[in-house]
């Protein structure tokens, strides 16, 4: 692991990558380009087979801190990250996603404005094969009643690290919708404070085909459902959010 000492960074940087040669190096080249400087960028490798550690040591010397070892999965990489972090606030641009070149820049000043907050979730473009969707802001009615209550997108939610430790890294026990728990235990259960940028405030772009995408609906579904449960909500209110999103994903097929 190479570490290099730095004044208190603001923002903590954790890119998570295995395998993944064809993207990574645009993933760094987001991040390194930005406008605001004040920052440590760490990368994750999980002890890639291909020439993803080659290319991120291409970097080496704008990069704060690369760690390539052997893990248990996205999650756990994601944790690891957790642990070196020492900015003030933290954020994951996982490989093949991208930060604009002023992410940095309008979320500091955003936060310059709202010191009391917890969290920042940013405008995300994410590109899907037929179409692409903005994701923004969070809503906690959707957090509480509506299956992928996901709201923007890890790349756009930075969080405060010393909020963070109120709510708890990752649950690796979760293979696929980690995140979502960490947001219900966040927004939900601990009462974190949080805003948004304006929509037209583009902070990142998500690859499509990313690890999420490779689970099934069902997959998610299951998973979602067991997050709900574990967060001790309401039995009944879980089966209602089972069963409709069951008749939608029915419905969408049919028509």
């Amino acid at each position: 692991m190479k570490k290099k000492k730095l004044k208190k960074p603001f923002f903590s940087i954790i890119t998570v990558v295995k395998n993944d040669e064809a993207n990574i190096q645009k993933t760094i080249k987001s991040v390194i380009s930005q406008s605001f400087k004040n920052f440590e960028y760490i990368v994750i490798d999980g002890k890639s087979k291909d020439k993803t550690i080659k290319k991120i040591n291409d970097y080496k010397n704008k990069i704060s801190c690369i760690l390539s070892q052997k893990d248990a999965g996205i999650y756990f990489a994601m944790n690891k990250g957790i642990k070196i972090a020492n900015g003030t606030f933290l954020l994951f641009v996982n490989s093949g996603d991208l930060l604009t070149k002023n992410a940095l820049k309008i979320i500091y000043e955003l936060f310059s404005k709202n010191k009391k907050v917890d969290f920042i979730f940013g405008t995300v473009k994410r590109h899907y094969t037929t179409n692409t969707i903005i994701k923004y802001g969070y809503n906690k009615f959707r957090l509480n009643y509506n299956f992928d209550f996901a709201t923007a997108h890890s790349t756009g939610f930075f969080i405060k690290l010393e909020s963070l430790k109120k709510v708890g890294n990752f649950n690796t026990k979760y293979k696929c919708s980690a995140d979502y728990d960490l947001y219900y235990r966040a927004i939900i259960k601990k009462k974190l404070k949080g805003v948004s940028t304006n929509k037209n405030n583009l902070i990142g772009i998500m690859k499509s085909g990313g690890h999420s995408s490779k689970i099934s609906f069902f997959e998610h579904l299951l998973e979602e459902t067991k997050i709900r449960y574990d967060n001790n909500q309401n039995l009944l209110l879980i089966f209602l959010i089972f069963c409709n999103a069951i008749f939608k994903f029915i419905l969408k097929k049919i028509f």
